[in-house]
């Protein structure tokens, strides 16, 4: 059914990186969603007034709110799409992490609401009545919810979209909460036991955690997290497949949405190289990148010697002290200046994210290991923390 709507609604559905067709993708999702929870509320808000059931009637407006984030979600996509301008030279990708985050927040309120209701019903319990009816139409609940799951999920991971992926994470607690009613009608049919109001319960903290579990997935998104591994290495290997870059380090990828990405990077490229023909080479590595991942990329290049062998030989050296200290650490754009009473080292150290050790306690460290090896040796260092994983 999914391939059949994405191929019936989205012409080049395959070019996920265009910011139209990921507007026709969050489309389609935002329509069926709306669609099938209105359906979804009406037949539940029905089986909830013929039970009278507080947990049916909750997990009605449940999704009548979803049918809401469903209209967010749409909303978000269309203003995403929009190019960029003056204002916003990046465009506007990154509201379909903010519609993400509304979505998150409405559903914690919800489930806050169902919360305090089913406290009141704890308190002050009311008589179920058993219909087959409404047990029906709970159990056909269930079924087009995780149809609406796995529905939301394909579409979120085939454009990679955060707000997607959380609307597929609400529709499966849905199938959880609905799962956890029918469990409570089937008690009281069975055991005249009526458990409505701490089922409400327990669908309320579903409901929260789910709320809080996808804003906290799209927050990161808005606060900036490291890249996907995969796509680091990806680019990685697309840069050092061109023979006149020698090494890359200093690799940053800004994310402004989905598929609205920045890379910037510096190549290391030999020093004794022509400058037109290096710059043209880097020139191509942009465009080859840009055409690759859809991606803007700025490169700087950092020179080195590859024939010194002294130069080498310092290189090796440090790169080996540095790593006896600790092989987490690592250093690059190495360059030695030698004078008539010291030999300068410069280089930068490469030091993870809440590391043990301060920039200036390895800064220290370092220096110590050189001295110790040779104390004409000064040390010059610029301490990097890695934008990826």
């Amino acid at each position: 059914m999914t391939d059949f709507l994405v191929k019936l609604f989205i012409k080049n559905r395959n070019d996920i990186h265009d910011p139209q067709v990921r507007k026709k993708y969050g489309s389609l999702g935002g329509i069926v969603g709306i669609i099938c929870n209105i359906i979804l509320f009406t037949l539940k808000f029905l089986a909830g007034v013929l039970t009278s059931s507080i947990s049916i009637t909750a997990d009605a407006f449940n999704n009548l709110s979803d049918a809401g984030s469903s209209i967010i979600t749409l909303v978000g996509f269309k203003m995403a799409s929009m190019p960029s301008d003056d204002e916003h030279p990046f465009g506007h990708g990154r509201i379909e992490y903010v519609s993400g985050l509304i979505v998150s927040l409405i559903i914690m309120l919800m489930g806050v609401e169902l919360f305090k209701s089913s406290v009141e019903k704890i308190i002050s319990p009311e008589t179920i009545t058993f219909q087959w009816l409404s047990l029906g139409i709970l159990i056909f609940s269930i079924l087009l919810k995780l149809w609406m799951a796995l529905f939301n999920r394909r579409l979120g991971k085939k454009i990679n979209s955060v707000a997607m992926q959380a609307t597929a994470a609400d529709s499966l607690s849905d199938v959880i909460a609905t799962t956890a009613v029918v469990i409570g009608i089937l008690v009281f049919y069975f055991f005249h036991l009526n458990i409505d109001g701490w089922i409400g319960v327990v669908v309320a903290l579903f409901i929260l955690y789910t709320g809080f579990t996808t804003a906290r997935d799209t927050m990161n998104s808005l606060l900036g997290q490291a890249p996907d591994a995969e796509f680091v290495k990806a680019v990685e290997e697309k840069v050092l497949s061109y023979p006149d870059v020698v090494g890359v380090h200093d690799l940053i990828i800004h994310n402004y949405g989905p598929g609205r990405c920045l890379i910037s990077l510096h190549a290391e490229v030999p020093c004794d190289i022509d400058i037109l023909s290096i710059h043209d080479a880097i020139d191509n590595i942009e465009r080859d990148l840009n055409q690759t991942f859809q991606c803007e990329t700025v490169i700087h290049m950092d020179p080195i010697s590859l024939n010194d062998k002294e130069a080498n030989r310092m290189y090796d050296f440090l790169k080996a002290l540095v790593a006896e200290l600790d092989p987490v650490l690592s250093i690059h754009d190495f360059r030695m200046v030698a004078g008539p009473t010291h030999t300068n080292l410069i280089f930068d150290v490469v030091v993870p994210h809440k590391y043990h050790l301060s920039d200036e306690e390895v800064r220290e460290k370092i220096n110590q290991l050189v001295k110790e090896k040779n104390t004409s040796y000064e040390t010059v260092m610029n301490i990097d923390h890695s934008y990826t994983v």
